[in-house]
């Protein structure tokens, strides 16, 4: 099989707040509502821009446009590839980055941006529970990433462990 080029690549946060070894850990998460369309909700982060040097540091740029915020404990979790074109030309995939990490700082008065500047919709900051019953109380996509989440709390919950190394 011929390897599918990659024509995007997006760095994302699966962003906790709390210790992650307390009941009350929550995830932060962006509710997206579109014109016409039902909400649905997102893990901050996006692509990643020629000025980045580094997928890490297209993450720290993102949630800082989206949130005005700072994290911390940037760990790898979990990767989706999905198909892509771009601009009706290049046909190949998006590599989604997820990395789990804490909120060191949050002010959403600091937000700049695409998405705050010129938005399509509404792009609404939400905390949830960082449980299964959380996690299933919102539509969460990609849809794998939903599914991982909700069987791997414990695992993500371990990303951030202070023993990690």
């Amino acid at each position: 099989m011929t390897e599918r080029p990659v024509v995007k690549r997006t760095a994302r946060a699966i962003l906790l707040d709390g210790e992650p070894g307390s009941d009350a850990l929550d995830m932060i998460l962006i509710k997206r509502t579109k014109p016409g369309e039902a909400p649905y909700w997102i893990t901050p982060g996006g692509g990643v821009e020629p000025q980045d040097t580094t997928v890490v540091a297209a993450l720290h740029r993102e949630v800082d446009e989206e949130l005005g915020a700072k994290v911390v404990d940037v760990v790898p979790a979990f990767v989706d590839t999905v198909s892509h074109s771009l601009h009706h030309a290049a046909h190949g995939v998006k590599v989604q980055h997820f990395f789990v990490c804490r909120l060191a700082s949050m002010d959403l008065s600091l937000r700049h941006g695409p998405e705050v500047d010129e938005p399509v919709g509404t792009y609404e900051v939400v905390r949830i529970p960082f449980t299964r019953k959380g996690i299933d109380s919102v539509e969460v996509v990609p849809p794998s990433l939903r599914s991982y989440l909700r069987e791997n709390i414990e695992g993500v919950r371990a990303l951030l462990a202070h023993d990690l190394g």
